[in-house]
């Protein structure tokens, strides 16, 4: 038996750089059963847990040891229907059992509860549920004012430390001008002692967080950029110090300083910073959207009354009333009327889908004109648009293979660079300017402030965000940071042809048989879930015929079915059926060659042994196919057509559209093995279906792409969702990845370009430390900005 693995999204604060990251995610890996994938630039860890072995309390201790924080949220609940402390304690119990609650306290006489959480993991109306199914209720705290959000908060904190260091240091800054150009200014500006007093907050009050960081990292035998910003600062001030107090021994003395390089550089790291967080809120706008397409409210009938209540209150089996104009609360089946419904925020199709009793509805879509009635099927987390959501934020927080090589760098990249500091220093002071001791410390403080270990881990995280978003806005969802980048590199591309080509929903054209044939013949289908069979007995039904009982049936894959009704023994299926039963086919023969040269599906109807006739069904071509595979062939690549119909069949469908290779009469359970066939031809395969028998294809693929009308089986397969049944999305989809990973390379070049060249001119003495620190401020803002562009691309 397979151990159980759970899932959860852990938010992470006082991450600075790549080497973080590492950090985190190489201790998290340490813990028995864990599966970590720590990302910078999202500040979020995807975590894999065995629950048997490893408890959510355990991996945010390991976050917390390892120097960092675990961002939760607290909520206050009122608790309802507590008589006793056994009340409280058993309700504090359950609470903190939840994975996903770090802490959990319920005061039986304020009769509250206050319960600190993962917001990623599980959200209040999963509190409220919980405290409900052991018998009490819960409600939040109406008392409570709603709070700011975390980042915003960060933010304005960020920018009142930046408007703080820059008055400090606006006036060293000038006594850089001084010496750079011989300017003129008060005397008490050069003063030592006035220096100081400027220098010393921004040191270790502004710039506390940068020995905090450094502090942590040490301690736990790793370092980031908060190392070297806390060296290269450091040097420069206290070697700043030793002169001042040179200068209180002997006031004829001139003091070297720069304690203008230290507040300058600490300025302008923290400008970067503030850029780059900014930069940063920009990428999740594709995650605000969709959450924003959320109803707020439900209009839900209770005892025959219509009552408006909040979308978290809403249960599964609710039934709700939904008006013309107003958003679908949550996922449903309508009970009661009939409508079109806007179904474009999810499928980008404009044209408005005609709803009637039990058919399904997606919640936040928009009822256009019709009064409904609906069942309440999916609520909170289940609904498509949370697992959306859910899919868009876990690739946005996973690694593309492409990233690897800058994880690996960036985790002996501090190391490198304070050794190359300290070789700079000595080189200088012994060869270069023999016993120059400041111009040996500038050198090597302008070697530690110009390495920039960010740029390198913001690289791909930044990208990889905003691509998928972007694609997420327009219908397609990778599930994950590989999927888009192996998705750039596909040259084939593998179509299933029933719902994926067509629309899968054929209708009878040719039938040959008299009443009896057509009797038997839908009686038989009537069971069956098969697309063809509906349409069958939808014809059936039209000629007001009654349907018999079934004694036996019997699907048989590749070939079509054999059933037993009022012993009568009914075989319908291709001539492969026929064959193995021995039956003559005879004269049937030319109207089946007929029907599939026109593109239609034609089956063979036997009674009793005899050929009683043919019936034939056909599946329109979805308008979008023949642009879509015209698309597809302008960005070189091969399209194939795989399908169990045969050959005649599947020509005159791959004629329609534009496809020039065909694999047809394929069984179901041989998709797998004719995917593998091209692989092995050395093709990047993309598999195309929507079925639950295309799972396996859509596994074996290089990558699966499921079309978002299909089976949940081929949704859960596969690499890509295409939401809808519009075949454009496909080429978007490629084109994306493509988009995406050409930004990806440029933020790397960039990243790499940038300290390869910056660290040598620093070496070499030819840059000032307050421009080196202006540079590596700047360079993340740079990938970061580099990457946004990617919102402005046209799919």
């Amino acid at each position: 038996m397979e151990n159980k693995t759970n899932k959860e999204t852990i938010s992470i604060t006082g991450m600075t750089c790549a080497a973080c990251a590492n950090r985190i995610e190489k201790n998290l890996n340490k813990l028995d059963g864990v599966n970590a994938n720590v990302n910078v630039s999202t500040e979020k860890a995807t975590v894999e847990y065995n629950p048997e072995t490893t408890n959510i309390k355990d991996i945010t201790k390991s976050i917390e040891n390892t120097g960092y924080g675990v961002l939760n949220e607290k909520v206050e609940l009122d608790v309802i229907g507590m008589t006793c402390a056994a009340c409280s304690n058993r309700i504090e119990k359950t609470l903190n059992r939840m994975d996903g609650v770090q802490n959990a306290m319920v005061n039986l006489t304020t009769e509250k509860a206050t319960v600190e959480y993962n917001p990623n993991a599980i959200g209040v109306e999963d509190l409220i549920k919980k405290t409900q199914s052991i018998g009490y209720d819960a409600q939040i705290n109406k008392g409570s004012s709603e709070k700011k959000s975390q980042k915003e908060q960060e933010l304005k904190k960020q920018l009142f430390k930046l408007i703080a260091s820059a008055i400090l240091s606006a006036p060293l800054l000038i006594t850089m001008f001084v010496h750079l150009f011989g300017l003129k200014i008060p005397n008490i500006f050069m003063a030592p002692w006035f220096q100081f007093i400027l220098a010393t907050p921004i040191q270790f009050i502004i710039g506390w967080q940068f020995y905090k960081g450094a502090y942590k990292n040490l301690r736990n035998g790793s370092a980031n950029m908060d190392v070297l910003v806390a060296l290269g600062t450091s040097a420069a001030y206290f070697y700043s110090v030793y002169e001042s107090i040179k200068w209180l021994n002997n006031l004829n003395y001139m003091p070297h300083l720069y304690f203008e390089t230290s507040a300058v550089l600490i300025t302008l790291i923290l400008f970067g910073k503030y850029l780059e967080a900014r930069a940063k809120s920009q990428t999740t706008n594709a995650l605000s959207k969709l959450l924003n397409l959320q109803a707020k409210e439900a209009r839900v009938l209770k005892d025959g009354k219509e009552i408006m209540i909040p979308l978290s209150d809403v249960n599964k089996g609710d039934i709700l009333i939904v008006k013309p104009g107003e958003k679908i609360p949550v996922d449903g089946k309508i009970i009661k009327g009939m409508t079109s419904i806007d179904e474009s925020m999810l499928t980008g199709e404009s044209i408005p889908v005609e709803k009637t009793k039990d058919d399904s509805v997606i919640g936040s879509t928009i009822n256009k004109n019709g009064l409904i009635t609906v069942e309440a099927t999916k609520v909170g987390k289940d609904t498509a648009l949370a697992s959306i959501v859910k899919v868009v934020e876990e690739a946005q927080g996973s690694k593309a293979p492409i990233q690897r090589l800058a994880d690996i760098i960036s985790g002996y990249f501090v190391p490198v660079v304070v050794g190359i500091a300290l070789l700079t220093f000595v080189i200088w002071i012994t060869l270069v300017q023999p016993g120059d001791f400041e111009t040996a410390l500038v050198a090597a403080i302008s070697v530690l402030v110009i390495a920039c270990p960010c740029a390198l881990g913001l690289a791909t995280p930044t990208s990889i965000m905003v691509g998928t978003g972007k694609a997420a806005e327009s219908g397609i969802l990778f599930k994950g940071g590989e999927h888009i980048e192996n998705t750039h590199a596909i040259d084939t591309v593998v179509l299933d042809k029933t719902g994926t080509i067509t629309n899968g929903k054929p209708e009878v054209t040719n039938f040959s048989g008299d009443d009896l044939t057509l009797q038997l013949l839908a009686s038989a289908e009537k069971g069956s879930e098969h697309p063809l069979a509906d349409a069958i007995v939808k014809y059936a039904q039209g000629k007001n015929l009654e349907f018999l009982e079934v004694d036996e049936f019997q699907s048989i894959p590749g070939r079509g079915i054999k059933a037993i009704i009022d012993e009568h023994v009914l075989l319908v299926g291709n001539r492969k059926l026929m064959e193995d039963n021995d039956i003559v086919i005879g004269k049937a023969e030319n109207e089946l060659s007929q029907q599939e040269k026109d593109g239609k599906t034609g089956m063979l109807i036997s009674v009793d042994n005899v050929i009683k006739g043919t019936i034939a069904v056909a599946d329109t071509v979805k308008t979008s196919a023949k642009e879509a595979i015209q698309q597809l062939h302008d960005l070189n690549i091969e399209v194939v057509m795989l399908t169990g119909d045969n050959k005649i069949t599947a020509q005159a469908i791959a004629e329609q559209v534009g496809i020039d290779t065909i694999i047809a009469e394929v069984l179901p359970e041989e998709k797998a093995s004719k995917v593998e066939e091209l692989q092995q031809q050395g093709k990047k395969v993309a598999m195309v279906g929507d079925g639950v028998n295309d799972a396996p294809a859509l596994v074996k693929s290089d990558i699966g792409i499921a079309i978002g009308t299909g089976t949940e089986v081929a949704i859960e397969a596969a690499d890509v969702t295409i939401l809808g049944g519009d075949l454009l999305l496909i080429p978007k989809a490629i084109k994306a990845s493509k988009l995406t990973i050409r930004n990806i390379r440029q933020n790397l070049f960039w990243a790499f370009g940038y300290n390869i060249a910056g660290i040598p001119v620093a070496a070499l003495g030819l840059l000032a430390p307050w421009v080196a620190g202006a540079a590596m401020a700047l360079s993340s803002v740079s990938v970061v900005t580099n990457a946004l562009r990617l919102k402005r691309m046209k799919l």
